[in-house]
């Protein structure tokens, strides 16, 4: 019983950083998850991708000007993120591409632009951090940042969720009952950047959308009503953190890539076993 605690429970105990990653882990975890499911049920999951990586830019003017500040590269990832979305669902608009399309020639070029700027203007060890964060060195203004994000997503999902939800099944129906799908949309999108921005931290560039969308497949896997994708994928992507900072203080692993491995690993599984829709039960569910 004592090796049981010293596994799983002592590392927590002792160690303040451990305890502030676990805290933001499931911070992350609850802004997240309801907005990967929304993600996922929209077909979205590779914009989300083009997105996430359309964030270093902005968070590496932040670093030009002020170094690793979080304020300042979140604040910078923020704005950037936002401009290539409006960006890419104007071109979309305005040309025969179409929306992925769009993004995807946004992001590449964010991708190298962001690269090129840290490249530039600082070393290896800041691009690093700047592609694959660092949930162990989460102080408490990150704190403050990361749990801020996610009880606005979570507030504002609750008040504007009947023509979320709408607009991610029936969008035709929202227009024909003059609803502002347009509006909803782009709030989506916000939420969709203040997330990725708030994950920067945490896992990097590279890895942020790992909490959003891995969990929200596999939570696909498992259940049906949308409350429960999103309790379903909430609870995948806090047993991923909480697993793969243990892995990360026991093995000596980096702690981004075991948190990501750890929720891949879920949803391996769950293509395996899920209640519905995997390789065990594909003809449906039983």
């Amino acid at each position: 019983m004592a090796d049981l605690y010293d596994f799983l429970i002592s590392p927590f105990v002792e160690f303040l950083f451990l305890r502030r990653a676990l805290v933001a882990c499931w911070a992350l975890a609850l802004g997240c998850g309801p907005v990967g499911i929304l993600l996922v049920l929209r077909r979205m999951t590779l914009m989300g991708d083009a997105l996430s990586h359309a964030i270093l830019p902005g968070a590496a003017i932040g670093f030009f000007f002020a170094g690793l500040s979080l304020p300042a590269m979140s604040l910078g990832g923020f704005f950037v993120g936002i401009l290539v979305a409006l960006l890419g669902g104007l071109m979309s608009r305005m040309t025969i591409l179409n929306e992925d399309a769009s993004f995807a020639g946004f992001y590449l070029i964010s991708l190298a632009l962001g690269v090129l700027i840290v490249s530039l203007h600082g070393n290896q060890v800041d691009l690093m951090h700047v592609l694959f964060g660092s949930i162990l060195a989460v102080d408490v203004l990150s704190l403050y940042m990361v749990t801020g994000i996610a009880s606005l997503t979570i507030v504002t999902i609750a008040i504007i969720y009947r023509p979320l939800i709408i607009e991610c099944f029936d969008p035709g129906f929202l227009r024909s009952v003059g609803g502002a799908g347009g509006l909803y949309h782009g709030i989506f999108l916000g939420l969709v950047t203040m997330n990725l921005v708030s994950a920067f931290q945490a896992l990097g560039t590279l890895m942020a959308l790992g909490m959003m969308i891995l969990p929200a497949i596999s939570a696909r896997l498992w259940a049906r009503h949308v409350w429960s994708l999103f309790l379903v994928s909430i609870l995948i992507a806090m047993t991923g953190g909480y697993v793969g900072l243990l892995l990360s203080y026991h093995l000596n692993w980096p702690s981004g890539p075991a948190i990501v491995m750890v929720v891949g690993m879920i949803y391996l599984i769950s293509l395996v076993f899920g209640r519905g829709g995997s390789l065990k039960r594909r003809k449906g569910y039983t």
